[in-house]
């Protein structure tokens, strides 16, 4: 188990790292590539929100609100089925909206799988940048089974669910999307911890955090600024 100053190192040498500067040569090759919007997908139970944090840091750093997109929906219906089909939806109506090839999406909890299901399946991989998941159940969770027998959702998060199934199967990360993890090993929701973590992606341990805590964390708002910065 890593210490809180441990996890504070990885965190900052992951900042570190994905803001690097290019070589002097890639620099002088061209203009740097245009930012792309975020949109942000809360998680089971939430609403846009729990978001305010992570929007007020993001607008410090040097995002405009026309950049900024929070998707609100019924985290009671099925990934696969319903939801991912209407993210692709918001995510047309927001490119078309900025002009944007690609947007940046950033996930918590249950919407990590409603945003890997629609890159993985749903057409996103030719449309997202940066994905990004704080707390998300990726590999299921066994407190999902706690309400599973009358809602489609928490069926969705079980360890092996249909969803969780395919969404491992093969690669866990597909297509050119820069994909991030952020997990805690204090994670009273996901269990086991070691759910959050995609091979292929930067994973980021946050410390000693409760489920909800990495949506106002400073330490963990700054990973995320920089890997989309990356």
């Amino acid at each position: 188990m890593l210490t809180p100053r441990q996890n504070l190192l990885a965190l900052l040498t992951l900042c570190l790292t994905l803001l690097a500067p290019l070589p002097a040569h890639a620099q002088a090759a061209g203009r740097a590539t245009p930012r792309n919007p975020v949109i942000l997908v809360h998680g089971y139970n939430a609403d846009p929100g729990v978001w305010g944090s992570l929007r007020e840091d993001l607008r410090a750093g040097g995002y405009t609100d026309s950049e900024l997109f929070s998707w609100g929906y019924d985290t009671h219906q099925s990934v696969n089925e319903v939801l991912s089909a209407r993210l692709a939806a918001y995510v047309d109506e927001v490119r078309r909206q900025t002009g944007a090839t690609r947007v940046d999406l950033v996930g918590h909890s249950f919407g990590s799988l409603v945003s890997r299901w629609y890159v993985k399946y749903g057409g996103g991989a030719e449309a997202v940048g940066h994905w990004v998941s704080l707390a998300g159940p990726n590999h299921g969770t066994s407190t999902a089974w706690a309400c599973a027998l009358w809602d489609q959702a928490c069926r969705d998060m079980t360890p092996g669910s249909y969803v969780v199934k395919n969404l491992a199967s093969g690669d866990e990360t597909p297509g050119a999307v820069k994909y991030a993890t952020f997990w805690s090993e204090c994670d009273e929701v996901v269990n086991p911890d070691s759910s959050v973590p995609l091979s292929g992606a930067a994973n980021a341990p946050v410390g000693c955090l409760g489920h909800n805590d990495l949506l106002g964390d400073e330490a963990t708002s700054a990973g995320v600024r920089a890997f989309l910065a990356s």
